[in-house]
């Protein structure tokens, strides 16, 4: 087996584990930082809803109260302002969604479908949660969702929502007696839901991947083929010159041209050496001919 095939076998071994590797790593990074961007992303149009909720709460409804006592103004329900809000956003962004998915909402809009439902019972049995993470797929590809409880904590909701006689007519005249009662204090009656689309990110994701990987490649094949040529010119061939001299001497050739380097590295210390050791063999031959 050639020096050279040696080399470039061993340099093959590291290049392919070098590779696989680096890749291994980096597609890992580069996904855990997309989903880390969609979920910021999601957590921003949370706080956006949680926003809208308080402005709609202190500053909106107050100046409606008057309003209220003759027709019922759902613009006065922060539930409502913030999902039209965020549906306005909807509009422009089609694949970020924000609802309040409720068990038993007044608006039937809000009512919670299978898999809302499910996390809305998680957060009922699980009290000390306060945030839920997850993905599906939706109509457009991967999306990861964001999810927080909607838990009765203000006994102002209880006017409005704890029997179908103590709720206000005009709310009973809108929306009628079905729905949206019964709640308690303390219950957690459905969750805030925010989802993202993944499909962006992790094509940008992927597409940087192969990028990286195509210029790591590129870098190592690069990096190959200066070593190769390196390799034969300082190493490979002025030890194969060397070689065929020394094979001619020991076959008794006596006009053997001398071998000629002026490097001082290890090549060169051994041309030099052999030059002595055919001096000397050639005084030997000599003093034993006389």
């Amino acid at each position: 087996m050639r020096l050279l095939f040696k080399f470039n076998l061993i340099f093959l071994v590291v290049f392919v584990a070098g590779v696989l590797g680096a890749g291994k790593i980096s597609y890992d990074l580069l996904q855990r930082n997309a989903k880390e961007e969609v979920l910021n992303h999601a957590r921003l149009t949370m706080e956006k809803a949680v926003a809208i909720r308080a402005y709609t709460n202190d500053q909106i409804r107050p100046l409606l109260e008057t309003q209220m006592k003759y027709t019922f103004l759902p613009q006065t329900v922060p539930a409502y302002s913030a999902t039209e809000v965020l549906a306005t956003l909807s509009k422009t962004f089609p694949d970020y969604t924000y609802k309040e998915a409720t068990l038993n909402p007044t608006n039937p809009r809000d009512r919670a479908v299978d898999w809302e439902a499910d996390i809305v019972n998680r957060f009922r049995t699980q009290a000390e949660q306060k945030e839920f993470v997850g993905e599906r797929e939706s109509g457009t590809g991967r999306a990861l969702y964001i999810a927080r409880p909607l838990r009765i904590t203000n006994a102002a909701c209880l006017a409005c929502h704890s029997t179908v006689e103590a709720a206000p007519r005009t709310l009973i005249d809108k929306y009628g007696p079905a729905n949206g009662f019964g709640w308690q204090m303390n219950e957690v009656i459905g969750a805030q839901v925010v989802s993202v689309p993944m499909a962006l990110p992790l094509a940008r994701a992927e597409q940087t991947f192969r990028v990286f990987m195509g210029s790591l490649i590129g870098i190592f094949v690069a990096i190959g083929v200066v070593l190769n040529v390196m390799l034969y010119l300082l190493v490979i061939r002025p030890v194969t010159a060397l070689s065929k001299v020394a094979n001619r001497v020991s076959l008794g050739e006596p006009d053997v041209p001398e071998f000629n380097t002026k490097g001082r590295d290890e090549i060169g210390t051994l041309a030099k050496s052999f030059a002595r050791m055919r001096n000397s063999l050639d005084q030997a031959i000599k003093m034993i001919d006389t």
